[in-house]
């Protein structure tokens, strides 16, 4: 029988487990990767179980089973509706994005990005070829903001052929209105520019209102967008290497699909489909429980800023498990202060300056972790 109560106090043992995070000096936290310290639901692990049990581990594919889990997760948690047609599998967010920049976009063309972003963007646009292009988000009295006159300029330029949205953002912890993304996708359509939406960190909206899906919005299908799902993040399960690309475009999909299919990044491994399955219809309890948890990690971080820290000014944030720290009034590049955090501390926090824009002011906090262990992480800061 799964337990109905989750453990989120128990700091589990990861050093010398294969984990890129917990590959660290014995001295040394980790608060850097967005990779959370907390084992997966049970429900998942059970599912796993199970298929390693079958001792069997051959070529497999999704079915119907799979899309249906996916759809009825945004149908239930985000009031998103999505047809069975519309779904690809894909090995992965990131993978998934960069076939897709070879598929939809030219050597030499711009891919627009909005930073400060998640830093992989780049990866996926200058390995392949083509040329960054940000419409930097408006940094004012500690909120971010999109300069849409900006944006339109840049979206306007004849090489720009692509934008990658983030949704909720990272690292900033922004979740766009439904306002906002319709205006995006409108500026998109009228300079006949394909817009992907990494909506990764989509579950996990701690305050105000949810995320919103772009295959959700109004006439999805007359438009050129490609929304990017997973459980990756939701649920601690990277390893899986599952994601889902949502195009309900017909002839976008066809596209998205052979770049996919090109690059070899449609095809799951043995544990893929169960475990996506498992938190798709059985993981909303586990999601619940730790969305407390964090929203109390968030507070525990943002009360002692504020009485032991207060050269550091916390940026608001209504979602994801990492938070922004505007580290500006310490005069110190983002990327000197990470390396003396750890050196002198052993804190490994990111460098705010490798997303772009203004993040060379800011350090970028996993707080994704039991209690204790925030609470490290702050001492040490300090």
């Amino acid at each position: 029988m799964i337990k109905t109560e989750y453990d989120f106090t128990t700091m589990p043992h990861r050093r010398q487990t294969d984990s890129i995070k917990w590959h660290v000096q014995p001295n040394e936290l980790p608060m850097w990767i967005a990779d959370m310290d907390f084992q997966t639901a049970p429900e998942i692990k059970a599912a796993l179980a199970a298929k390693v049990q079958t001792g069997i581990f051959g070529y497999e594919e999704p079915h119907d089973d799979y899309d249906q889990a996916v759809i009825d997760w945004y149908q239930q948690e985000h009031q998103a509706t999505a047809q069975p047609e519309w779904l690809i599998f894909a090995t992965g967010v990131v993978p998934a994005l960069s076939a897709s920049v070879r598929r939809l976009s030219h050597v030499g063309d711009n891919v627009l990005v909005q930073a400060p972003v998640y830093n992989i963007f780049y990866n996926s646009i200058i390995n392949n070829g083509r040329h960054i292009l940000s419409s930097d988000l408006r940094y004012c009295e500690g909120h971010y903001q999109i300069d849409f006159t900006d944006l339109a300029a840049k979206l306007a330029d004849p090489l720009t052929t692509l934008m990658i949205l983030c949704n909720p953002h990272n690292p900033i912890g922004k979740v766009w209105t439904e306002a906002e993304l319709l205006k995006i996708r409108a500026l998109c359509a009228q300079y006949q520019v394909i817009l992907i939406s990494d909506e990764i960190h989509g579950d996990l909206v701690l305050t105000g209102a949810d995320y919103r899906p772009m295959f959700a919005l109004p006439d999805a299908e007359a438009y050129q967008t490609v929304s990017l799902v997973s459980p990756s993040k939701t649920f601690n399960v990277a390893a899986l290497h599952a994601a889902t690309a949502v195009v309900p475009n017909t002839a976008l999909r066809a596209q998205v699909r052979r770049g996919l299919n090109t690059d070899e990044v449609a095809e799951p491994n043995l544990l893929a489909i169960p475990g996506t399955i498992a938190a798709y219809t059985q993981g909303r309890a586990w999601l619940a429980a730790l969305e407390d948890q964090l929203r109390q990690n968030y507070q525990q971080v943002a009360s002692f800023i504020a009485t032991n820290l207060p050269e550091i000014k916390l940026v608001a944030s209504q979602a994801t498990y990492l938070v922004w720290l505007d580290c500006s009034a310490l005069k110190l590049p983002a990327n000197e202060l990470a390396s003396q955090l750890r050196a002198e501390t052993g804190l490994i926090l990111s460098a705010g300056s490798i997303y772009g824009g203004n993040g060379d002011h800011f350090l970028r906090m996993n707080i994704a972790c039991p209690a204790s262990m925030v609470h490290d992480g702050l001492q040490r800061l300090q």
